[in-house]
C-alpha cells in the first residue's frame, strides 16, 4: 500500500460577521476567536524525509488568515457578495491555501474552521 502522510498545523483570527438573512441572534454583527486547523497530504517526502515545511505551512496558513484577522467579514471579497458563514470561510481558506501551498509532492486535504471551542466545520474536496 502507497504511504500517505498527512501533516497538519493550526493558527486562528478573529474577525466580525452578520450573516445576511438568518433567522436569529447572528443576523446581527458579532465576533469569533476562529481556528484554523490546515492538513496536507504528501504521498512521498523529499531528501530531508519532509513532505512539506511545517515552517512553511505556518507561514503560508497566517498570512491567509492575515487577510482576515481582524476585519468586518462582509465588508471583504467574497463575503461582500456570499454569506461569511464558517462553511463559506472554511471552503474559502481551502482555496487560498491550496493557491499557496500545493506543489507536485503535497497538496492541501483539508481546512477544518472552529468557530466555537464546540463547532467547526471541515472543508475537503474529491480527488
Amino acid at each position: 500500500m502507497p504511504a500517505l502522510y498527512t501533516l497538519k498545523v493550526i493558527t486562528d483570527f478573529a474577525s466580525a460577521h452578520t450573516l445576511r438573512n438568518y433567522p436569529g441572534a447572528c443576523a446581527r454583527m458579532h465576533g469569533h476567536n476562529w481556528k484554523v486547523e490546515l492538513e496536507v497530504q504528501a504521498r512521498e517526502l523529499d531528501d530531508l524525509g519532509i513532505g512539506l515545511d511545517f515552517k512553511e505551512m505556518k507561514r503560508v496558513a497566517r498570512q491567509v488568515c492575515e487577510e482576515l484577522d481582524h476585519r468586518y467579514l462582509n465588508d471583504i471579497p467574497p463575503f461582500d457578495r456570499i454569506n461569511p458563514t464558517a462553511e463559506n470561510i472554511a471552503a474559502h481558506l481551502f482555496q487560498r491555501l491550496s493557491q499557496e501551498l500545493n506543489t507536485g509532492r503535497a497538496k492541501v486535504h483539508a481546512v477544518t474552521v472552529w468557530e466555537t471551542e464546540r463547532a467547526c466545520v471541515r472543508y475537503t474536496e474529491e480527488p
